[in-house]
């Protein structure tokens, strides 16, 4: 090379090439390629190292977003060692019982009657705390422990709301996210035993599934969602408005509800494209007959535009974090 900076000219090429869609058995395709960079003999000096210092800078080319490329730095070092870390404990974390569910209220506004709770997984790490989740779930489906985390979400919420129910809580629904990783053959026969050992009746099980799982359209997705509703349980779109799916799954589909993503709520007053689809998001969903629950409420502002507007059902910091 002439100079480090070289290389990145070949990387940007080779991502613009990656990133064009392919056909493969007609179906199109897009790669997002993530890019580490490492130079000798200033990043490493011997192979072994330098692969070493591409690899550590190719991890933070991925959690800045994908589809970019990253030059090695020495202080990613430091990231890369925190990374190996969390990765050996997040394997252990299920049978030291580190995992813990927090649950945020959905209020009906027109009641003011609490009338589901999303289960949001946390990790508590016996010497980094609290962990949050965007920084162990992108690594639990890149190390395929999604599945065993999911399972674990999803017994755990069925049984905890039968636990209440036994203390006279009344909790009409649950709400329960499934990663696309997860939704796999076997997903509908293991919600059907969850439900079995934990006796929870099917219609207090919410899934919240995101359009990822949606995006393909094919035979297999919707028997697997039409098996979801023969057991009982009620299915939501997640984040519904950011991804890249085809609105005709919304009539395809067998859904009782759409989450509007808490993305649009936040931006509402700055941006009127936000604050339009929106208020279309929730006129689609009344003719289509589909609850409708907006999440990311934090302001009055917010709760009283999505109230005039007509979305009743709100979960938020305005309510409870």
């Amino acid at each position: 090379l002439d100079q480090p900076e070289s290389a990145g000219v070949v990387a940007r090429r080779l991502l613009d090439e990656l990133t064009r869609p392919m056909t493969i058995e007609g179906h199109e395709l897009v790669v997002t390629p993530s890019i580490g960079i490492a130079v000798a003999p200033n990043d490493a000096e011997t192979v072994e190292e330098l692969l070493k210092a591409a690899d550590t800078a190719m991890y933070h080319a991925k959690s800045s977003g994908k589809n970019n490329f990253v030059q090695y730095t020495s202080d990613m070092d430091e990231a890369g060692v925190e990374r190996l870390t969390l990765e050996t404990d997040l394997r252990k974390a299920v049978e030291r019982d580190e995992l813990v569910l927090h649950y945020q209220p959905q209020v009906d506004t027109l009641t003011g009657s609490v009338v589901g709770a999303e289960a949001l997984m946390r990790w508590q790490h016996p010497e980094h705390g609290l962990v949050p989740p965007f920084k162990f779930i992108p690594l639990a489906e890149e190390l395929g422990l999604i599945g065993e985390l999911g399972e674990w979400g999803l017994e755990t919420a069925c049984r905890q709301l039968v636990v209440l129910q036994a203390e006279g809580l009344e909790l009409p629904k649950v709400s329960v996210n499934v990663s696309a990783l997860q939704f796999n053959r076997t997903f509908i026969t293991r919600v059907s035993e969850v439900l079995r050992q934990t006796g929870l009746r099917p219609r207090r099980l919410e899934l919240e599934l995101t359009e990822g799982i949606m995006m393909d359209g094919a035979e297999s997705t919707i028997n697997a969602l039409e098996g979801l509703k023969d057991l009982g349980v009620q299915l939501s779109i997640d984040d519904f408005g950011t991804g890249y799916s085809s609105l005709s799954y919304l009539s395809r589909f067998p859904l009782d509800e759409l989450k509007i993503d808490r993305s649009f709520v936040i931006d509402f007053d700055k941006s009127e494209n936000d604050a339009s689809l929106i208020v279309a998001i929730i006129a689609m969903a009344k003719s289509m007959r589909l609850q409708l629950v907006a999440e990311g409420v934090e302001t009055h502002e917010q709760y009283q535009f999505l109230r005039h507007h007509g979305a009743s059902v709100i979960q938020g910091y305005l309510f409870s974090k």
